[in-house]
Parts: structure tokens; sequence; C-alpha cells
């Protein structure tokens, strides 16, 4: 069976894409704790904050597909026009009686594409009453950090055991020689969490970079012009619900994922880059088959039963939860918005969840 992503002379046949390891990629774009703690967790002082941001790389995946293997290809464009709501990141929310609100799907990343926001945006986020993003624990970090340490068993092993102890030696030395290519010393992060330094790795070293030089990802940013003008910034979630819903992931899964996000490499920042430009280009319904489309065929019905674990802990569950608490909000009027745009589309999307409680949601040109 043709494997489109083994081709690619970048890219050597033990660099497989595994399912776990996209499923983290999805994660890191899907969860404002994974960009705020994964640059936090990386600071150390060998990071200079002066020294020359590395270059970003990465290619469209979907355009390897398409020229080498056009059916499959068309099969990834079939699946997602069949994704309800999975065109478009920025909507209308409107209710009789009350000023409209405003929809935006956000990419957790400081990409300048991304902070550009789709024409639109940036006034209705500028007229808004108030503004609402996943966690608003994101605006005071030490309070973040502060919370988030009444529970470091959700962060870290707390009892003896460290990566070194879980990972074979081969992919302790990969490993420490993807963070060293970072500025981050395996001992400094040897007791955290396997997702939480998988994100480390998983990241492109651009993106790393400029969080670490505090440039602000798209929902911070949103949250800070807030707050300097003056309105209040509520948050859908706590940091410590989105950790929870990771950790509830089995242990081996997120062993898993490192180990394959060590094979891959470079071709993470692929991945980053096809969800970038297809955040860009508002074709949210396409990532996740895009996804799919990068583990090989034969592989294909182990990929779909780890990426449901993930969509049920990580998506499903938490789409619900912003839908039944951005509500009352909403009913205020006026309004913005803003979480993660993988939470948009699908039947069980927020999208389909606000209309589900009386709400008309029209897509914004």
């Amino acid at each position: 069976m043709t494997k489109f992503a083994l081709h690619s002379s970048r890219h050597p046949r033990s660099h497989q894409p595994g399912d776990t390891a996209l499923w983290l990629m999805a994660a890191l774009h899907v969860i404002v704790f994974l960009s705020f703690m994964v640059v936090l967790a990386s600071l150390s002082p060998a990071h200079a904050q002066d020294a020359a941001a590395p270059v970003c790389t990465g290619k469209n995946v979907l355009d390897e597909l398409k020229a080498q293997d056009p059916a499959r290809y068309a099969k990834v464009l079939a699946e997602a026009e069949k994704t309800p709501n999975g065109k478009g990141i920025f909507w209308k929310i409107e209710k009789d009686g009350v000023a409209p609100s405003y929809l935006l799907g956000t990419m957790h990343v400081t990409d300048p594409r991304v902070l550009a926001m789709p024409e639109g945006a940036a006034d209705a986020a500028k007229d808004a009453k108030a503004v609402a993003i996943e966690s608003d624990e994101i605006l005071d970090e030490k309070k973040a950090m502060a919370g988030l340490m009444t529970k470091p068993d959700l962060l870290m092993f707390m009892d003896g055991q460290t990566i070194k102890t879980l990972l074979p030696e081969d992919k302790v030395e990969k490993l420490e020689a993807a963070l060293k290519e970072r500025n981050i010393p395996l001992a400094a992060v040897q007791s955290f969490k396997p997702w939480m330094i998988s994100g480390m790795i998983a990241l492109p070293a651009c993106e790393l970079a400029r969080k670490a030089n505090a440039a602000p990802f798209l929902d911070k940013k949103i949250a800070l012009d807030a707050i300097a003008a003056g309105k209040p910034v509520k948050g859908l979630e706590t940091m410590q619900e989105q950790i929870s819903a990771m950790a509830a992931l089995p242990l081996d899964l997120h062993l898993k994922a490192l180990a394959e996000t060590l094979e891959l490499g470079s071709r993470m920042d692929d991945v980053t880059e096809t969800m970038t430009e297809l955040y860009v280009s508002g074709d949210i319904g396409l990532t996740v088959p895009m996804l799919r489309a990068m583990t090989p065929e034969e592989d294909a019905k182990e990929a779909d039963d780890g990426y449901a674990a993930f969509e049920e802990m990580i998506i499903t569950k938490r789409n619900h939860i912003m839908a039944e608490r951005a509500a009352p909000l909403l009913a205020e009027g006026g309004l913005f918005l803003a979480v993660g745009a993988l939470h948009l589309p699908g039947e069980e999307g927020v999208i389909e969840l606000l209309r589900k409680q009386g709400f008309k949601v029209t897509r914004v040109n």
C-alpha cells in the first residue's frame, strides 16, 4: 500500500508516522495549558534571550499526499467535507433580545500568520463588552504555577520514577539529544510526565524560542488586549481541569507518544506547518483527516482507536464544558469567545452544542 509519508528523501523510512505522536500534536493546539506550561518548563539559564531565533521549517504534508497518492488525498477531502462546520474559524452568535457575540477558533501558537486573525475578528474583539477564553489563568503565570503545584502529581512523578527509568536506554539518548537542541537539560525535566516532555520536543524549535522570549500566543494576546482596554476576561476552564484530562489517558499511551515523537523528528515540524496553513485558510475540518492520513493505511485501525481515546477526553468532553459555561455569558450579549479551533467542528463541536442551546451561529466570511 502507498505510504506517502515515507517517500520524501528528507525523512528516512524509520521515521514512520505514529498515531499517538500525531494526536499529541493535536493536543498541543487544543489545550491552552500546554502552550503555557511547555515554555515555562523549558526555561533554563541555557536559554539565551538575545540568541537568534531558529528559522521555522516544515512542509505541507497534504501537498505531498496530493502528489504521491491522489486517491487517498481525495478521501481526505471527502472526509473533511462531511464534517459539520468544518469550514471557517470566525462565527457570529445571535439570540433574540441581546447584542450579537462572536466566536473565534484559535491556535495556541505565536506564529504571525495566526496572530493576524481573520478579517473582522480584531474589530469584533475591540467592540465586545467582555472576552472569554479557555483559561484566564494564562494571564498570571505565578498564580497559575502556584495553583498547579497544589497537585504536583499531575505534572511530575512523585514516586521516584523518572523518564529515564521508563524509557529504554536508546530512547533516553535520543531524548537527551532532542532536548539539547532546544537548550533544555534532561536533568531539569526528567521528573516531568511524558506528555510535558513530548510537548517540548514536538513543538518546532522556532515556536518554542518565540514563547521562551515572551511572545504571546493568540489566546493570551486576545486576553491581554482586553485587559488593556478595561474589559473583563472570563475563563471557561481551569488549568487543573485541562491537566486532568491529559492525565486521564493511560501512561503507556503517553510513553508511546514520546517514543514516536522522537522517531519522527523534524516531521513534526511538517505537521505543525500543515495545521497552521489549514487554520489560516479556515479548513479546520481537514485537520483530523490529515493527521489520520499520515498513518500508513495498514495501521489505520490502531490509529483510529488511539485517536478515539484522545478525542473523547481532550476534545469532546471539553466541548460540552465550554458550551455550558459559555452559555450564560453569551446570554448577556456582546461577548468575544475564543477557544481552540479543533473544538468548533463536528456533531459535538462547540458550534453545534451552542445551536442546541438556542443560539443562532453563522460563519463570518
